[in-house]
């Protein structure tokens, strides 16, 4: 799916980098693991929760992703202000992404959604360490 998007979107893919489709393929993974052994533990709703869990991660992640990008980082003290701008979206959607799950979906296995969002967040935050070559 990434692979698509990497060569139907040209711009898109320039403008999120290597770094940041390398992780969202790492976090894709890491919630389809998650599904299936969610699923296998505790069936269809725990691979719903997990999917769920991973979903918000990805979600948050790209907006805040495209937000960095797309701001005006003309001084370090620009970069400073789009990065935590960045960050304060991608905070904010995370938790009213997990409201909107928990609150309309009353069968979710809130340790795997947790779980899962925890993991994928994490796995997002090692986009630094990826090079852009």
């Amino acid at each position: 799916m990434l692979n698509e998007l990497s060569y139907t979107s040209p711009p898109l893919r320039r403008a999120l980098g290597k770094p940041i489709l390398t992780v969202l393929k790492w976090q894709i993974t890491a919630t389809v693991v998650a599904m299936v052994v969610a699923a296998v533990i505790a069936g269809q709703h725990g691979a719903v929760s997990a999917a769920a869990g991973g979903a918000v991660s990805i979600v948050a992640g790209v907006a805040a992703a495209l937000v960095a990008v797309l701001g005006k980082g003309n001084s370090a003290g620009g970069v400073l202000v789009g990065a935590l701008r960045a960050e304060a979206l991608k905070i904010g959607l995370a938790l009213l992404l997990l409201w909107l799950v928990l609150s309309n979906y009353p069968q979710a296995a809130v340790g795997v959604l947790l779980g899962t969002f925890v993991v994928t967040m994490l796995i997002f935050s090692m986009a630094f360490f990826v090079r852009e070559y």
